[in-house]
C-alpha cells in the first residue's frame, strides 16, 4: 500500500472521527442538560415541601385563634355569596374560580405536612380543574358545559350527601371539603337558570314565557353529552388514578402506611364500624377489597350522571336538588359540632395532660443532670 492511500486512510478515519465527536457532543450536552434539571426540580420539590411543613406547623400552633378567624370569614363570606347569588348571578363563576385558586394550594400546604396529599389526586379535584377550564377559557363551549354540569350535579353533589360532608365555619379543612363539592353545583345552576346572558337566550324576542335551549330539543344529544361523554371522562381519570398511586407510587405507599389515600381512608374508618361498605368489599376477598371499592365507586358515578338528565331539564328539581345539599351539609356540621367535637376536645385535653408528666419528668431529669455536672466541676475545682 502507498503512502498517499495510508495517509487517504487516516484523513477519512479522522473526519469520520470528527463527524463521530459532533454526534456525540449534543448527546451529552442533552443529557447534561436533562441530569441539571432533574436536580433542580428535586431541589425545588424538597424546597416547596419544607416550606409546607413549616407553614403547616405554624398554624397548628395558632390552631384556636386561626379557626376564630375562618369562623368569621366563613360566616360573612357566606353571606356575601348570598347577595352576589341574587345581585349579580352572573358573577358567581368568577367567585368560585377565585376560591379555587386560592384555596386549592393552601391545601396542598396543609395535605402535605399531614401526608394526605395524594387526596389532591381524587375525582373532585380532577373535575374542579375542569371546571375551571372551562369557565375561564371556553365559558361558551354547550358541549363542555353540559360535561361540566354532569360532574358537578352528578358524583360531586352526591358525595357530599352520600360522605356526609359537613359545614363547620370554623374549621377551614371541613368548610373547603363542602365548598368543593358544593359550590360548582350552584355555579352551573346560576348559568343553567339565572345567567342575564342564557336568561336572554331562553326568552327568544316576542314570546313571554321560558323555551328549552336549541340542544335540549334532541334527547340523544342530550343524553351523550351530559352522560356517555362524561362517563368516558370519568374513566380516563380512574386510570390515571389507578396509575399513579397503585403501579408508580406503590413502594411509596408501602413504605410509610401513614400516608393517607382516600382508599385507605374509607377502608380504614369501614372497618372500624364494620358498615355496608366493609361488608360490600369484602365480597371478593380480602385481596380483592380495592377492585370492589374501583367498582363501587363506578357504580355510584354510573347512577348519580344518569339523574344529571332530568335535573337539567327541570328548573323545580334542579331548585329542589340545591337546597337538599345545602340542607344536608349544614345538618351534618351540626351533627359534628354537637356530637363529634366535644369528643374530640376531650381527648386532646387528655392527650395533653398525659404528655405534661412527661415533659415535667424530661426537664426535672436534665435540671438534675445540670446540677451534677456543676457538682462535679466544683469539686475538681476544689481538688486542684
Amino acid at each position: 500500500m502507498s503512502s498517499n492511500d495510508e495517509s487517504m486512510e487516516e484523513t477519512n478515519g479522522d473526519s469520520f472521527d470528527k463527524v463521530k465527536r459532533r454526534f456525540k457532543d449534543p448527546s451529552k450536552k442533552v443529557a447534561q442538560t436533562k441530569e441539571i434539571l432533574s436536580k433542580q426540580a428535586v431541589h425545588t420539590k424538597e424546597i416547596l415541601s419544607k416550606h409546607a411543613v413549616k407553614i403547616a406547623k405554624q398554624a397548628e400552633e395558632h390552631e384556636r385563634f386561626i379557626n376564630k378567624v375562618t369562623h368569621l370569614m366563613g360566616v360573612l363570606g357566606f353571606g356575601g355569596f348570598c347577595f352576589l347569588l341574587g345581585a349579580r348571578p352572573q358573577d358567581i363563576p368568577y367567585v368560585y374560580c377565585l376560591f379555587y385558586v386560592i384555596f386549592v394550594p393552601l391545601r396542598w400546604i396543609y395535605y402535605r405536612f399531614k401526608k394526605w396529599h395524594y387526596y389532591l389526586l381524587d375525582f373532585c379535584y380532577y373535575a374542579n380543574t375542569i371546571f375551571v377550564v372551562h369557565l375561564l377559557l371556553y365559558p361558551k363551549n354547550e358541549k363542555l358545559f353540559m360535561v361540566c354540569f354532569s360532574f358537578a350535579e352528578g358524583p360531586l353533589a352526591w358525595a357530599l350527601i352520600i360522605w356526609r360532608c359537613s359545614l363547620v365555619f370554623n374549621s377551614l379543612d371541613k368548610l373547603v371539603s363542602v365548598l368543593i363539592h358544593l359550590l360548582p353545583g350552584l355555579v352551573f345552576f346560576t348559568v343553567r337558570w339565572w345567567n342575564p346572558e342564557t336568561f336572554a337566550a331562553m326568552h327568544p324576542e316576542g314570546t313571554s314565557h321560558r323555551v328549552s335551549w336549541p340542544y335540549v330539543e334532541d334527547k340523544s344529544y342530550l343524553f351523550t353529552w351530559l352522560f356517555l361523554v362524561p362517563l368516558v371522562a370519568y374513566t380516563l381519570w380512574q386510570a390515571l388514578y389507578f396509575l399513579i398511586v397503585n403501579v408508580l407510587r406503590r413502594q411509596r405507599l408501602l413504605r410509610d402506611p401513614e400516608v393517607m389515600t382516600s382508599y385507605r381512608e374509607l377502608s380504614k374508618k369501614a372497618q372500624k364500624a364494620n358498615n355496608l361498605w366493609w361488608r360490600l368489599s369484602g365480597l371478593l376477598g380480602d385481596q380483592n377489597r380495592m377492585l370492589m371499592y374501583i367498582l363501587l365507586q363506578a357504580v355510584f358515578t354510573v347512577a348519580t350522571m344518569a339523574l344529571t338528565v332530568p335535573i337539567f331539564l327541570s328548573y323545580e328539581l334542579h331548585l329542589i336538588f340545591q337546597f337538599l345539599k345545602i340542607s344536608a351539609a349544614v345538618w351534618n356540621g351540626g351533627s359534628f359540632l354537637l356530637e363529634v367535637m366535644p369528643k374530640q376536645v376531650i381527648l386532646k385535653e387528655k392527650k395533653k395532660s398525659e404528655m405534661q408528666p412527661a415533659q415535667d419528668q424530661q426537664d426535672e431529669s436534665s435540671t438534675g443532670m445540670e446540677n451534677t455536672i456543676k457538682t462535679s466541676s466544683s469539686a475538681e475545682v476544689s481538688v486542684s
